[in-house]
């Protein structure tokens, strides 16, 4: 059957290609790479706005109105502060990653 540290090497080399990486491809590497990083740096943006718009609203509803003084611990205020930061991040970082694609498509079309 052989060691383990033979089938991980085996492996291992089945990874590389035998094939020279055009630089074309490597072009879009570097474009998807900048894409996914455009998109994270939008989501944090808008993960901490969201978190600041949510946050203030909760908080003082906890301390103002009853029903929320009596229901809400902890625990639901952070849930609920989270829950926006966490869909902002997300729904922000799809949409820039999808615009930053397509107009590298239409980039390369002729």
């Amino acid at each position: 059957m052989g060691n383990p540290s033979e089938i991980r090497d085996l492996f291992a080399n089945c990874k590389r290609s035998f094939m020279i990486p055009s630089p074309a491809e490597d072009e879009k590497i570097l474009r998807s790479r900048q894409c996914t990083q455009e998109g994270v740096r939008a989501g944090a943006k808008a993960a901490a706005v969201a978190c600041v718009a949510s946050a203030v609203p909760t908080l003082v509803a906890v301390r103002t109105i009853p029903w929320a003084k009596a229901n809400l611990n902890y625990t639901a205020q952070a849930l609920i502060i989270s829950a926006a930061s966490i869909a902002a991040y997300f729904i922000t970082a799809d949409k820039t990653i999808l615009e930053c694609a397509r107009k590298n498509a239409q980039y390369k079309s002729p």
